[in-house]
């Protein structure tokens, strides 16, 4: 997945990028690689977070395009897909295995 032209990003792809670190319990650089954000701009996200400044971040960033919102929110919605996709193949190769075992 490419990154955002320029490090824009909107508010709500940082406060829900934040979260997979802080709720989800990825680590930063795993976070990052899912949504291809570089770590150290996914740990300034973590920080400002944690001292309740995350809404100031980017304040000084002029507003994306609505082409530039579409594509950042399809980029979002791939990344989750693909985060389901990697948790199916993971269940559906641990439920092979055991049916393997079973038919013994």
């Amino acid at each position: 997945m490419e990154r955002i032209p320029n490090g824009r990003y909107t508010k709500e792809f940082r406060v829900e990028s934040v979260k997979l670190v802080t709720e989800g319990g990825l680590s930063v650089p795993e976070a990052g690689r899912r949504l291809s954000l570089p770590p150290s701009t996914l740990n300034t996200w973590v920080k400002a977070y944690k001292a309740g400044k995350l809404g100031d971040v980017g304040k000084n960033q002029k507003p994306l395009s609505e082409l530039e919102l579409d594509l950042a929110r399809t980029m979002r919605e791939l990344a989750e897909v693909k985060m389901e996709r990697e948790i199916l193949k993971k269940a559906a190769a641990y439920f092979a295995k055991e049916s393997g075992r079973g038919a013994r």
